[in-house]
């Protein structure tokens, strides 16, 4: 589609910024370039300095890679929470394309096999409706041309958010939450799990386990956002 073809669109039907809600021009697509800017990239020392303070004592997760930084009250969040509980799936697929962009030359060095979205528990499926994590890993596919496998591994247990907990209680509270629900399609395969938003990495942990339990051969994670 032109420009001019979107600007008559705009004209009738004007498209807003998720986060400022100012109105979009032409070029922009579901977030302003002011918004965009403001955003901070999460640079590679924080990403080396997480994985040593998250992952390296578990030797789970092989790597990481974040795109932002996310940080309370600002651009990210509410263009998380609009993705979460707005129902505006396409904010996934914007976010998962913009992670595909900037991190592909990273993600390319692990030979990835599949993506897996981190599950949602099934009640938690029914009040929201869908799974944002799904959106983004669709996005990054797109962009990666990696599939997406949904149903290899499940949420079984039903858990508290983990947003006001520390990170031995988010251990404690996201222990043995996950099963795999489809050995075959993973094992000997290198898998990348990718959530919204990470914070201590318990939760990918938790999932990256199970997954080598059932013989993957690595499991990498990546997130639209790094929480400090």
């Amino acid at each position: 589609m032109n420009s001019f073809i979107i600007s008559v669109f705009d004209f009738i039907l004007p498209r807003f910024c998720v986060s400022c809600k100012c109105a979009l021009n032409t070029e922009e697509k579901i977030v302003c370039s002011s918004c965009c800017i403001n955003i901070k990239l999460a640079g590679n020392k924080l990403i080396e300095s997480e994985y040593v303070r998250n992952f390296h004592k578990d030797k789970i997760i092989s790597g990481f890679q974040s795109l932002y930084i996310f940080e309370k009250d600002k651009e990210l969040q509410q263009i998380i929470h609009a993705l979460k509980y707005n129902k505006r799936f396409l904010i996934g697929i914007f976010l998962g394309n913009l992670m595909g962009k900037f991190l592909e030359p990273k993600i390319r060095l692990w030979n990835i096999d599949c993506i897996v979205p981190v599950p949602l528990h099934k009640i938690k499926m029914l009040e929201r409706g869908y799974n944002q994590s799904y959106f983004i890993a669709k996005g990054l596919s797109h962009h990666l041309k990696i599939p997406v496998k949904i149903s290899v591994i499940k949420r079984i247990r039903y858990t508290q958010t983990q947003t006001a907990l520390t990170k031995k209680e988010r251990q404690s509270n996201i222990q043995d939450a996950f099963a795999i629900a489809s050995p075959k399609q993973i094992s000997g395969k290198v898998i990348l799990l990718v959530d919204d938003v990470i914070t201590t990495g318990a939760t990918v942990t938790e999932c990256g386990r199970e997954l080598l339990k059932s013989e993957a051969k690595k499991v990498y994670a990546a997130s639209a956002g790094l929480a400090e």
